[in-house]
């Protein structure tokens, strides 16, 4: 791998400007390095083509003037479109080329697009990443890698600019089977959260002061920290969209079945994050769990 990633050389080229692409580009730009980009919807883009990123039409145009590509986008089905479709990214790139899919997706797919790029000379990473909105706008995402070590080590430099844990899993599709197991994690972390302030409201609880002491005991987490608070103060703008993580939870479920395990605390949340959606809260913060348990013990509160 001969690419040495530099912001006066290394074109960058930039797929999926979501809550959370958006911010993981800009940490690039801030850098210096020259950003290509594409999105589906052209002004959610907007506040990086004012930055200075180059639009073009298509991810296969993206691919054509880029050395490292990176994705970010929402379901499996939008993945393999970005990278196989008929204007997809390998239709543009060329042998030495890395590409970067930092979705969450399925590991298979994962190991597909490695197998296609290879066979036309091309380095695929699979990355997924942890930390939501404030995670991306802050630069202090987990990221979790998969693929070969010398395409990891190329890019590692611009994977420090957007995240804090960067680990190199394995092979091809680790980073995605390790993100499952973030999502398996955030399964039972957040119905826990949500069923303990449900509890303190009932008990009659300042829930404020019932969480500054749980939060020092064993039921320290991430989830208490950064996503109860949004929930006491009703915001349920999304981190992290509840549909995407009903996708995520049955990736997970599926890759379970194939390895004949029984995973029954994830699949209880899938079916409540379903009544979410159900609901009406598919595009919320995966924390709006709280409305469907609310709705569940009969009390309306609003969202």
């Amino acid at each position: 791998m001969s690419l040495n990633v530099n912001p006066s050389r290394t074109k960058i080229g930039w797929i999926g400007t979501g809550v959370m692409g958006r911010w993981m580009c800009q940490h690039l730009m801030d850098k210096g390095y020259s950003v290509t980009l594409y999105n589906r919807t052209k002004s959610k883009a907007q506040p990086l083509l004012d930055a200075g990123a180059t639009w073009v039409d298509s991810p296969r145009e993206v691919a054509e003037v880029s050395d490292v590509i990176f994705t970010i986008v929402g379901f499996p089905r939008d993945v393999r479109e970005v990278y196989l479709g008929e204007n997809g990214i390998l239709q543009g790139t060329k042998s030495g080329n890395i590409i970067v899919d930092m979705t969450t997706t399925e590991p298979s797919l994962a190991q597909e697009i490695y197998e296609k790029a290879k066979a036309q000379g091309v380095t695929s990473i699979d990355a997924p990443v942890s930390g939501g909105d404030i995670g991306a706008r802050e630069a202090r995402l987990s990221i979790m890698v998969g693929g070969d070590s010398e395409a990891v080590g190329a890019v590692m430099p611009l994977l420090e600019e957007m995240g804090k844990s960067i680990v190199h899993q394995g092979g091809a599709g680790a980073g995605q089977h390790t993100k499952m197991c973030n999502q398996i994690t955030f399964a039972g972390t957040i119905i826990g959260v949500c069923e303990a302030l449900l509890y303190g409201y009932k008990a009659g609880l300042d829930l404020e002061t019932m969480l500054s002491s749980i939060s020092g005991g064993a039921a320290a987490c991430w989830t208490l920290d950064n996503v109860a608070p949004r929930i006491l103060e009703r915001n349920f703008d999304p981190g992290f969209f509840v549909e995407h993580y009903v996708k995520d939870m049955g990736i997970a479920l599926d890759e379970a079945k194939k390895l004949n395990l029984s995973l029954p605390g994830l699949a209880l949340v899938h079916q409540l994050y379903l009544a979410v959606q159900a609901q009406g809260h598919g595009r919320l913060g995966t924390h709006a769990l709280m409305l469907a348990l609310e709705e569940m013990s009969g009390l309306d509160r609003g969202a």
